[in-house]
């Protein structure tokens, strides 16, 4: 998954356990501009290090993956928690679009093949 954005705030990086490191930042996601919503992600480990070469107020590309996990606390309730694992940035401050890589030829292998009426399933 990916989202466009403007960064808005950058956290330092939380060293959570002596193996376990991890960072955050929010995301400002205008699909509606009357309605923004302020996504917050997450790098870890050697990702951390992702977030160095940005500022707040760059827009940005961003990869994640979605991340669920099951928690019952001592009490014996169940509780969910979501989290959004970021794993790549791109700089998007020229606001334009990068285009997808051509389509791939399923049957001769080759790209951009438009005679090919070919589906790859």
């Amino acid at each position: 998954m990916d989202v466009k954005g403007k960064i808005t705030e950058l956290f330092d990086t939380q060293k959570v356990t002596d193996s376990f490191q991890k960072r955050e930042f929010v995301l400002e996601y205008t699909e509606n501009p009357s309605y923004p919503e302020f996504l917050k992600f997450e790098l870890i480990q050697d990702r951390c290090a992702l977030l160095d070469s940005f500022n707040v107020g760059d827009e940005v590309r961003v990869h994640f993956n979605l991340k669920g996990r099951k928690w019952t606390d001592k009490q014996g309730v169940v509780k969910y928690f979501n989290s959004l694992q970021a794993w790549k940035l791109e700089s998007d401050s020229e606001g334009v679009d990068t285009p997808p890589p051509p389509e791939q030829d399923w049957v001769s292998g080759g790209e951009g093949d438009e005679s090919s009426d070919v589906l790859p399933f």
